[in-house]
């Protein structure tokens, strides 16, 4: 993004969709303006066009937009005389980027942990009883497990 000497943000990229803070510290806020509105919009013909007042602070004027858009950012400033900050007239243009794919949530894939537990303990009773049928179910037919039981009795 490229720095302009009066206009800071508070990320290093403005992302469709997200919130972002704007300070302000250029000629209006040089020349003790109390009020302060940022006029922007996005695109070249400036769509969804809104003007917000910002807040005076000690470190100049501050707003927090959502930025609507995947071309750039415009905006220019204006005092409550109707004085203006534009740039010279070529207003203060900024790149926006779209929104990363990988920060997308699909709610169709997320495992409950409820019925990761329930298939836990079902395949848990499943493999026991496997168990058990290879273990025990040989034993009985073929009278082994009988023997094996009549030889503890007999010691």
């Amino acid at each position: 993004m490229e720095l302009v000497k009066n206009i800071f943000f508070n990320t290093d990229k403005l992302v469709d969709g997200s919130l972002v803070k704007i300070s302000y510290t250029g000629k209006l806020f040089d020349e003790n303006c109390e009020k302060v509105f940022i006029h922007y919009g996005f695109g070249d013909n400036w769509d969804n066009l809104n003007e917000v007042e910002m807040t005076k602070t000690e470190l100049g004027f501050q707003a927090e937009i959502k930025i609507e858009g995947t071309e750039n950012l415009n905006l220019c400033f204006r005092s409550a005389n109707n004085e203006w900050d534009n740039n010279n007239g070529q207003n203060y243009s900024f790149e926006i980027e779209a929104a990363p794919k990988e920060l997308a949530v699909v709610e169709d894939e997320i495992v409950y942990p409820r019925k990761l537990r329930k298939t836990y303990l079902w395949s848990k009773k499943i493999k026991l009883a496997v168990y058990k049928l290879f273990v025990y179910f040989p034993k009985i037919i073929t009278g082994n497990y009988t023997k094996k039981k009549n030889v503890k009795e007999n010691n």
